[in-house]
């Protein structure tokens, strides 16, 4: 079932111009219930927050490297968590190694793409996550 335009989406970035790439394309393909955070730290705190709130996010948008907790550590929070196991994760990285890509499918998450991506790229990984 493809992401519906009302989704809440968090992105989580360290670097505020690609939060703000991010959000920009998001907004252009139609999404604008659209959150930030500046690292996994914070990001966990908000997910668990709007969860209890019975406003929980529909998906994820995270950078693999952060300074305090990486993408990939979030991501085994939330695969961890019973309550937030299903949530769609697509992870941001500049890293296309191989083996990263391997860590991040067995962490569990739902797709990932490469910087820098356009607009069209990350509509189609978005697509294959709600197909």
């Amino acid at each position: 079932m493809p992401l519906k335009n009302d989704a809440k989406i968090l992105v989580i970035d360290d670097m505020s111009t690609m939060r703000k790439i991010v959000r920009k394309m998001l907004n252009k393909m139609g999404y604008s219930n659209i959150e930030e955070a500046d690292d996994g730290d914070p990001a966990w705190k908000m997910i668990n927050e709007a969860s209890d709130a019975g406003q929980p996010f529909d998906f994820i948008v995270s950078d693999w490297n952060m300074p305090v907790l990486t993408g990939l550590d979030l991501l085994k929070n939330i695969r961890s968590s019973e309550k937030f196991k299903k949530l769609p994760f697509l992870m941001v990285t500049a890293e296309a190694e191989q083996a990263n890509v391997v860590i991040a499918v067995k962490a569990g998450v739902s797709n990932f793409v490469v910087k820098p991506f356009s607009i069209q790229t990350l509509k189609e990984k978005i697509d294959k996550i709600f197909p």
